[in-house]
């Protein structure tokens, strides 16, 4: 639940920059956006590496172990709020959104409520998904594939890591 709260806030992070006008900037300016979609190719494959290098739990018993131990709530947060602020797509999709959505005659209050609707239902949908990979019988199951799960997803990562940071700017 408190990464999906950091995804929230995260969303946030790109609504502001897109409502005070960054996000124009970030478009012109290949400087910041080059920087900008580094960082976020940086840290995807970074997480990726990191998923890769998983370690493996062999048994039942110590997958159920392992699923009673949870991350503390900042890392957690921490961890949904960097993925979200530092993904580049996540950046290009908000320039496209307040481009074709609002334009200089939407009133600010409108922008805003846009804003937070939009966290609002980016923290629903992970909370929810988090609740349903969360439940016992679930997460057993998921617990028995999750080093497979793991590493199909940072090799995924790194793959996308890498191609953000060729992906010439259009």
């Amino acid at each position: 639940m408190y990464s999906a709260l950091g995804l929230a806030l995260g969303i946030l992070v790109h609504v502001t920059y897109s409502l005070v006008g960054i996000g124009l900037i970030i478009s012109h300016s290949i400087l910041l956006f080059s920087f900008i979609k580094y960082l976020g190719s940086g840290y995807l494959i970074y997480i990726g590496w990191k998923s890769l290098r998983s370690r493996h739990v062999p048994r039942q018993s110590d997958a159920r172990a392992v699923a009673d131990k949870h991350l503390p709530a900042w890392t957690a947060l921490r961890i949904g709020f960097l993925t979200n602020v530092l993904n580049p797509k996540v950046t290009l999709f908000f320039l496209g959104l307040f481009t074709q959505v609002i334009d200089p005659a939407t009133p600010l209050w409108l922008q805003v409520l846009y804003g937070l609707w939009m966290s609002l239902v980016t923290f629903l949908w992970f909370a929810f998904v988090a609740a349903v990979l969360s439940h016992r019988m679930i997460r057993g199951q998921f617990l028995s594939v999750q080093h497979i799960v793991e590493r199909v997803c940072g090799g995924l990562l790194i793959a996308l890591g890498v191609r953000v940071a060729l992906e010439k700017a259009r």
